[in-house]
């Protein structure tokens, strides 16, 4: 078990790295049920208000779904549908068109609700892997096969999130806006897990290196200290994403093991928020009331949480600043009752992080 010296405070820790979102921010991951855009954006405002996120409703179809609302940013390098998934082709046409308006649509209704917001806002797409790992070349194989096409799709990827911080900005311009980059096929790509189109092969593996610089390339468009990378599978390589420039890191908390205790230590001592993720899309069958504050997910997520912070070994009144809860996973599947509920539930456990500070405060005075 690792135990970190705590004679180091937290401001003697991570040293010219600035986080924009206050001590017990929590957040969601993405998506969410429903269709309704204007709705949507409501609801994270209103429950996640330290922290709230672009909102993604793949329950629209094709366009707003996970690979091709991030492949609709690509720049220079069209997408359509096919009956395998998205595919990379030579012109713009119906599919492309329909994912953008419905970003522009969500864009609209993010404005709106937007309006005078002045606080830490996330933007969430897949990042260059898992988006070279879900998109086809014309060929048929995927474009992480082919690692010139891989290094074209992620500064494609870095050029088109740039222009849409720019549209975001020029929208809620007193925003600090925060990008997440979702990477859940990434240990596939450095293990050679990927299956080939024939299905009897695998896709060579990544070196670690080429993985890095991708990602770095995309991350460097975001501001420092608002680079954010999610992976939730059970082997996140932690030590890559903190060399390629990630300021926090999500995972499911629920995969961690002992084995991911020391890399966590080295990222906290750095300065590197984690972003954990704690409560389920699915309801338990013990949960009849997931909307109270005394909810079986609620209090396992608040032990989780502490528990962690424990075995790593720093002080108490840094748990606030240093970690940011989250759902496990995007909300897209559950439903919506569930889905509030979750939402209600991290804004509570963001104030349960924070009472204690406050209380000390009150007690200094």
């Amino acid at each position: 078990m690792l135990r970190v010296s705590s004679n180091l405070r937290g401001h003697e820790r991570g040293l010219g790295v600035s986080r924009v979102w206050p001590p017990g921010a929590v957040t969601g991951l993405g998506s969410l049920p429903g269709t309704d855009p204007a709705e949507a954006a409501r609801v994270v405002f209103g429950e996640l208000p330290d922290l709230p996120h672009f909102v993604e409703l793949p329950e629209r179809g094709a366009g707003a779904d996970f690979i091709g609302r991030s492949a609709s940013l690509l720049a220079d390098l069209p997408v359509e549908i096919v009956a395998s998934g998205w595919r990379l082709t030579a012109r713009a046409g119906r599919d492309l068109r329909r994912a953008r308006d419905y970003l522009s649509r969500d864009l609209d209704a993010l404005e709106v609700q937007a309006d005078g917001y002045a606080g830490a806002l996330k933007v969430q797409f897949a990042g260059p892997w898992t988006l070279a790992a879900g998109l086809e070349l014309p060929s048929g194989h995927t474009v992480v096969s082919d690692h010139g096409a891989s290094r074209d799709l992620a500064q494609s990827l870095a050029e088109g999130v740039r222009r849409h911080l720019a549209d975001l900005a020029s929208r809620v311009p007193s925003a600090r806006l925060v990008v997440q980059l979702d990477e859940p096929t990434l240990p596939d790509v450095l293990g050679a897990r990927l299956p080939t189109p024939s299905g009897y092969g695998t896709v060579r593996a990544v070196d670690a290196s080429i993985v890095r610089a991708a990602l770095r390339d995309v991350l460097l468009v975001a501001p420092v200290g608002a680079r954010a990378v999610h992976c939730c599978a059970p082997d996140v390589p932690i030590g890559l994403l903190r060399e390629a420039g990630a300021d926090a890191l999500g995972f499911d908390l629920n995969v961690l093991t002992n084995a991911h205790l020391d890399a966590l230590g080295e990222a906290v001592e750095a300065g590197t928020s984690l972003w954990l993720g704690v409560l389920s899309p699915t309801a338990p069958e013990t949960d009849n009331d997931a909307r109270t504050g005394t909810d079986p997910s609620f209090d396992a997520a608040r032990a989780a949480i502490r528990r962690l912070w424990s075995q790593l070994g720093f002080p108490d009144d840094e748990l606030a600043g240093a970690v940011v809860p989250t759902p496990e996973c995007g909300l897209a599947n559950a439903a919506p009752e569930r889905a509030r509920a979750i939402l209600a539930l991290l804004r509570d456990l963001g104030r349960d992080l924070v009472d204690p500070l406050e209380r000390s405060a009150e007690r200094d005075a």
